[in-house]
């Protein structure tokens, strides 16, 4: 066998051994993350409108929402099927890459009287799980970010909550029907306007 040939065969088997190396070890969440650019954006920063942005979302919501999207327990297009071909460690790695993306918050148009109202009524029943604009101060709270969130993303996740196609923690369910009582859908869109007003 000629030596140039010797060489290529060799070289050929440290890439096949390096490659199946490579799968063995997983994919690493860099390369998970970016199988979910076309619907939410470069690095999870969504182009919107009905995807929300996973740049900056919390590690263990991100984990638990997967898993919900997995067990069909939390309402989706087609998210359900995309969660079943990730395994535990896979989830993991992608939900800690996008932790640690800077979120960017979408630029949107929005009505000002109404995120005026939606900011009272944020203060009054989301302000404790939220914080004080729609992104939770606490690294160890598990709550979604909902400033600067696309309107048709929300609208569409209000809805869920409100049909029951999406479980609300016991707290929620209870400041949201307390919010539901008080102002009812109006209040629930005036919200909407205040995340949507966030920069």
């Amino acid at each position: 066998m000629k030596r140039s040939t010797l060489l290529q065969t060799a070289l050929l088997t440290c890439g096949l051994s390096f490659s199946a190396a490579s799968i063995a070890g997983g994919a690493s969440g860099e390369m998970l993350g970016n199988t979910c650019a076309g619907c939410h954006g470069t690095n999870g920063v969504s182009n919107g409108p009905a995807a929300p942005s996973l740049a900056g979302i919390d590690y263990d919501y991100m984990v638990e929402s997967m898993k919900q999207f997995q067990a069909g327990e939390r309402n989706s297009t087609i998210m359900k099927r995309i969660a079943k071909g990730y395994d535990d460690a896979d989830i993991e790695a992608m939900s800690k890459y996008f932790s640690e993306k800077k979120f960017v918050m979408a630029s949107q148009e929005y009505d000002k009287d109404a995120a005026k109202r939606g900011k009272k009524l944020h203060k009054k029943y989301c302000k404790n799980c939220h914080g004080d604009t729609g992104i939770s101060d606490d690294t160890d709270d598990d709550s979604g970010v909902l400033a600067g969130q696309w309107k048709p993303y929300l609208n569409y996740t209000f809805a869920d909550y409100q049909a029951g196609d999406r479980d609300m923690g016991k707290k929620m369910k209870k400041k949201f029907k307390s919010l539901h009582k008080k102002a009812g859908d109006k209040g629930v869109a005036d919200l909407i306007e205040f995340y949507a007003s966030q920069k």
